[in-house]
Parts: C-alpha cells; structure tokens; sequence
C-alpha cells in the first residue's frame, strides 16, 4: 500500500476517533460512538498490517501474520467474555485494568522497538529524540499500569488494600523514587546501547506508580481513574513517536487530553485540587469531630414500605438520588419500575446526579441507561439541586457522602466545601441503606437523623421492589 493511501485510512480514523469521542459526551449518542471508534481502529490496525511488514531475515511473513491475527484473536475473545460477563458493579475496576493494559502494551512497544534498533544495527545517534520518547513511554506506560492493578485491588476491596497505605516520609520516598525514574531517563538518552537501563527505567517507575496509588482513598477512585485513563492516552502518545505512528499520537493525545479535562472536572465537583487528591488522603480519616451517637443517638426514624408508600399519595415531584449501593444492590430496574409506577400516579419523577458517585465518572448514568430511563430524567447537580426546596419526596438510594450536610455546615469536615446534592431541603426524605455504616469520608451524615428525614433500613433492590408493592397496594 503506498504511502498515500496509508495517510488517508490513518486520517480517516482520526476523524472516526474524534467524531467518536463527540458522540461519547451524552448517554443517547454514545453507542453510536463507541461503535465508531471501534470502526476506526480497526481501520488504524489494518493500515498498520501494511506499515509495518512483517517479513524479517528470519522469519516468514506467514509466521509473522499467523502470530499477530492468533494475538488478535485471543485479545477479541478474552474482551468479549469480559465485557458479557463484568457486572455493572464491577466496571470501574474493568476500566481500571483496561487503563493498566494500554499503559504496559505502550511500554512493551518502546521497548520492543528500542531492541528492534539495536538487534538490527541500526544507528542510535540517528534515533535522536525518539530516544527521549522511548524513556517517557517506559515511565508513563509502567506508573499507570502498576497504579491501576493497584486501583484495582482497592475497587474490588481486596482484603489486603482495602485501607490506603500510609507511612511516615512516604512522601520522601515517592519524590526519591521519581528523582531516579529521571536520572534513569537521562542515561538511556546519553547512551542508548545500554537498553537494559530502560528496563531499569521501566521497575523504579512501576514502583513508583504503586506507592502513589496505594495511599489514596476510596473516595478518590473517580479521579484517579480519570488521571490513570490520561495516562494511558500519554503513554499511547509517546509509543506512537518512537514507532513514527501519526494516528497513535493523535488517538493517545485525545485520550490523555480528555482524561485531564475530566480530572478537573471531578476534582471541581469535589472542591478539591488534583495535587491534595494525588497526596491529601481524603477518605483516610475517620474522626470528624463528632461521635456516630452524638449524630444519630435518639433521632433516626425508620420506616417501612406500608408507611412509605402513603407520604406518595399527594406527591407531585419525586427526585431519585442513586449511589454505589444502588449498583451494589443492582436495583437499578427496580427503580425504574418504582419511576413508572409514580408516574402513573400523576408524579414527576427525576433522577439527582451527582458527579463522584459511583466509582468512575459517569456509574451512574451508565447504571440508569442500562434500566432505559430516559436521559432527559438524569439532571446534573447544578440543574437539580434548585428543586429540592419544590419536592415532596427525596429517596436516596446508596449515596452518604454525595449528600451529606457537613459539607455546608462544618468547615472542619473532611469534605467541607464539597458540591453536595441538597437532599436535606426536601419536604420529606427517604434513605435507602443497610445501615448507618459511613461512606468514603468515613464520618457519620446528619442527613440520616433529620426531621424530615425517615430511614428504610434494606437491601436496595429488595426495598425499592416492596415499596412498589405497598404503594400498587395502597
């Protein structure tokens, strides 16, 4: 294939990329451009097949070919068991992994490339500032995908990670770590015969990656998804200029750009910066000032479905705020149903959401599109939060932390100044909860023993299909 026509697939499957990643910002086109990226990289991996022959002095093209297409066969098939058999539950820690695997696939090809130059004689000095990209590769590549196995590990709550790690002059220790990742760098660009100073490179930056990861709390995980999500594009960015790839450099500087833009987004939904989430340790303390008695001691109110389901026989607004322990529960269909049912009834029905709940950007509107609730029910925080004071009846089902008052009222709270949902100003209030076990932040919620607030201690999807009952019954 000429060079021309190699230029015209690569430019057009940047043009699919971008359209994709337009399409991708609202739930009711994102199919259509998860489906257009996929088109356009299998257009940027067949022009690669012509690229990059596959023929060597020692090998056949016909070996070369039967192991990429057997490696593209195995990688088709171990993504399309995961993506049927992942629950909705468990896709923030998919997504962390599929972070991790662009990172250590971007290492391996710098890597691979820098032996290919070396075992076939090529000319180093000539190889000039590829070089440079070759290290960037190598350090971006392995801090995020050792910092997403370890994002992993805290998402699925793996015994041994589910606290943050934290030690005294860990600080100390990472900045050390990062000093020798660059000193590391600058040997393999002053000499670049010594390949194994790449690999060298590539161990300090792993370990590097792990303990910045580690001491971060859960409530992070959004943000350090999305930062671990630039990585990966940064690191896809840098392999595309040691291989002289255009359309890996522009698909990974989408990807590492949006990754950015999306930090920022979440960090300002949090009233927090990037550099006091990467290393404050939100979500590691557990003393809020006030005891759980001294909150909730002789005020919490629990109700039942058959007491419940009379506070919705006058409601005109019903607002639903769902949260991980919704998707915990998978009670998203159920709550779906329980929308119907109110809507039968006269009520209007919206959802509250909140841009951190969930454990990745955007849970819960995948969570809610996958019960078909439609998209113009799901309002974001700025929009909803004006018509608490108007509602009848608030149910929040799995959020704490989204929702909880101290934010507002106490300036020495963990998560003081944080944009919450205002659940509280509703005229009643139902929690959905197992318990009154804290969230993240690790502090209790007033919100629980409000006046205008009744507790429905149950399982999320259980409670949410009684309900319903109760209210048909009523």
């Amino acid at each position: 294939m000429s060079s021309a026509w190699l230029n015209l697939a690569y430019l057009v499957a940047s043009m699919l990329f971008i359209v994709a990643f337009k399409k991708m910002a609202h739930p009711r086109t994102a199919t259509q451009g998860n489906l257009l990226g996929a088109v356009g990289m299998a257009i940027a991996v067949v022009a690669a097949f012509y690229e990059y022959p596959l023929a060597t002095a020692r090998e056949t093209s016909v070996w070369g070919t039967v192991w990429v297409l057997s490696a593209l066969a195995i990688g088709s098939a171990v993504g399309a068991w995961l993506a049927i058999q992942v629950p909705m539950t468990a896709m923030p820690q998919m997504v962390a992994l599929l972070n991790g695997f662009g990172g250590a696939a971007s290492l391996l090809v710098a890597g691979a490339e820098l032996h290919a130059v070396l075992h076939h004689g090529g000319s180093l000095p000539a190889y000039g500032q590829t070089i440079i990209a070759t290290a960037a590769t190598g350090i971006i590549g392995a801090i995020t995908f050792w910092g997403s196995l370890a994002a992993y590990a805290k998402l699925q709550e793996l015994e041994a990670f589910k606290k943050p790690l934290l030690f005294n002059g860990r600080h100390a220790a990472n900045a050390a770590l990062g000093l020798l990742t660059l000193l590391l760098a600058v040997w393999l660009a002053a000499s670049p015969e010594s390949w194994y100073v790449y690999w060298l490179l590539v161990i300090t930056a792993s370990v590097l990656g792990t303990l910045l990861t580690l001491p971060i709390g859960g409530a992070d995980m959004p943000v350090v998804i999305c930062l671990l999500n630039s990585y990966s594009g940064i690191a896809a960015a840098a392999s595309g200029f040691v291989i002289d790839n255009n359309v890996l450099v522009i698909s990974g500087s989408l990807v590492g750009a949006s990754g950015i833009i999306l930090c920022q987004i979440m960090c300002k939904a949090m009233n927090r910066s990037l550099t006091n989430v990467l290393f404050g340790g939100f979500g590691t303390t557990t003393d809020s000032g006030k005891k759980d008695d001294d909150v909730y001691e002789g005020k919490v109110k629990a109700a039942g479905p058959d007491e419940l389901a009379m506070l919705f026989d006058s409601a005109r607004r019903v607002i639903i705020v769902p949260g991980y322990g919704l998707a915990v529960a998978q009670a998203q269909h159920a709550v779906r149903d329980l929308a119907n049912v109110l809507q039968s009834k006269g009520c209007e029905v919206l959802y509250a959401i909140h841009p951190v709940a969930g454990r990745m950007p955007g849970h819960m509107n995948v969570l809610l599109a996958e019960a078909n609730v439609p998209y113009d029910q799901m309002k974001e925080m700025d929009e909803i939060n004006p018509l608490f004071p108007e509602t009848d009846v608030a149910i929040v089902i799995g959020a704490n932390d989204v929702v909880n008052p101290l934010a507002r009222t106490d300036p020495k709270s963990p998560i003081a100044g944080m944009p919450i949902l205002n659940v509280d100003q509703a005229r009643t209030v139902i929690v959905v909860k197992r318990s009154l076990s804290p969230g993240f932040a690790g502090i209790a919620n007033p919100l629980f023993a409000g006046e205008n607030t009744l507790m429905y201690f149950a399982d999320g999807k259980k409670a949410v299909l009684d309900l319903i009952h109760a209210i048909k019954a009523s």
